[in-house]
C-alpha cells in the first residue's frame, strides 16, 4: 500500500533530521532505507516498506537480499522494517521465510484506524459512537472554533505544548528539529490544527501530514483545559470534513493500542479514536533481520526494557 513513509518527500525529512537516506526504484519495486545511529548502534529503518509485490516471494527474498548487502556496508547492525500489508497468516509467515524475527519495539503505526472520507458527512456522523457524536455537537454549542496554520510559529507553539504533554502522559515527543524538517519537507501538506475556547485560548492541537490520497493524524498535543472541554472533538470533527473537501480517500487515526493490552500508553487515546467509527487495521508488526548478533544483541537488551518502561 502507498504511504508517506516510502515517499521521497520522507526521505527528505529524514536527511533534514540529519539521518542518511537512500531512495531506490528497482523493477517496479520501491524501497526508501533511513540509516539511523543510536546510542545502542546503527541500524537500517524502512518505515511503511518495502513497496513490491509481496505476493512474489522469490522477489521479495531476492530484494531483501539486496537490502541486506546496502545494511551491511553502512555497518549497520540490524534491519528494522514495518510493511503496509496486512497482518494476516500468510504475511506472517513470509516475514519468516525471508529471515525476520518480531522487533521488540513498533515502527509507526502497526494498528489503527482508517475512515473512508469518500462516505458523506451525515454517513460519518451516523458511524460514530453516540458520545463521540455528543462531544462533536456540544463544542458546537460551546462556540469552540477551530484553525489551522503552517506557520514557523504554529509549529514552535505545538512543539512547546506537545513538550508539556509528554511530561504530563509519560511519552517522548520529537524535537523542533524534527518538527520543522516535516514542515520543510512536507511544504503546505503538513498543517496543524488547533481548537480554542470562545476566549481564544488553545484547547488541542493535531499535525496533520497529506500525501496522495491519505492524510495522518500524525502528532498531537493538548492543554490542561481540554479535559473538560471537546476540544479534542471539534479539532478532528473540523479536520476530517475539510480532507473530505480537499478530496482525500482515507484519514489514518495513527496508532491505537491492541486489544489485549490495556495498559498500553495508546490505550487512553484509542476510545477516543475509535469512537470516530473507521476500520480497525492491524499490519504486519515491526519486524528485524539481524545483520550482526553482537550488535543486534545489545540493542535487544535495551529495548526490552524500555518497552517494560513504557507499557508498550
Amino acid at each position: 500500500m502507498n504511504n508517506f513513509l516510502q515517499s521521497e518527500i520522507w526521505a527528505e525529512a529524514n536527511r533534514k533530521m540529519g539521518h542518511k537516506a537512500i531512495y531506490e526504484k528497482v523493477e517496479g519495486a520501491v524501497v526508501l532505507m533511513i540509516i539511523k545511529d543510536a546510542k545502542r548502534g546503527r541500524y537500517m529503518e524502512i518505515p511503511g516498506g518495502p513497496l513490491i509485490e509481496w505476493g512474489d516471494a522469490k522477489a521479495v527474498k531476492k530484494f531483501f537480499e539486496k537490502i541486506r548487502k546496502i545494511a551491511k556496508e553502512n555497518r549497520c547492525g540490524f534491519i528494522r522494517f514495518r510493511p503496509q500489508i496486512f497482518a494476516t497468516a500468510d504475511n506472517m509467515a513470509l516475514m519468516k521465510k525471508i529471515g525476520a524475527r518480531r522487533a521488540p519495539m513498533h515502527l509507526h503505526a502497526e494498528r489503527t484506524v482508517i475512515l473512508d472520507l469518500t462516505k458523506s458527512e451525515e454517513e460519518l456522523m451516523a458511524e460514530m459512537r453516540r458520545q463521540t457524536r455528543y462531544e462533536v455537537r456540544r463544542a458546537e454549542k460551546m462556540g469552540i472554533t477551530v484553525k489551522k496554520s503552517n506557520s514557523v510559529a504554529i509549529f514552535k507553539e505545538f512543539h512547546a505544548e506537545q513538550s508539556t504533554t509528554a511530561a504530563r502522559q509519560h511519552f517522548i515527543p520529537p524535537d523542533l528539529k524534527t518538527l520543522l524538517a516535516e514542515r520543510d519537507a512536507f511544504s503546505d501538506a503538513a498543517v496543524i490544527y488547533t481548537s480554542y475556547t470562545p476566549e481564544d485560548e488553545a484547547l488541542a492541537y493535531g499535525l496533520i501530514l497529506k500525501y496522495g490520497e491519505e492524510a495522518d493524524y500524525f502528532e498531537a498535543a493538548s492543554t490542561e483545559k481540554n479535559k473538560k472541554l471537546p476540544g479534542a472533538y471539534a479539532l478532528q470533527w473540523q479536520i476530517i470534513r475539510d480532507l473530505k473537501k480537499e478530496g482525500f480517500s482515507r484519514y489514518n487515526l495513527w496508532g491505537i493500542a491492541p486489544p489485549e493490552q490495556p495498559n498500553h500508553r495508546y490505550a487512553g487515546v484509542t476510545t477516543f479514536k475509535t469512537g470516530f467509527g473507521g476500520e480497525i487495521v492491524d499490519f504486519v508488526p515491526a519486524e528485524d533481520i539481524v545483520v550482526s548478533w553482537p550488535k543486534y544483541l545489545i540493542n535487544l537488551v535495551v529495548e526490552n526494557i524500555r518497552k517494560k518502561r513504557r507499557h508498550l
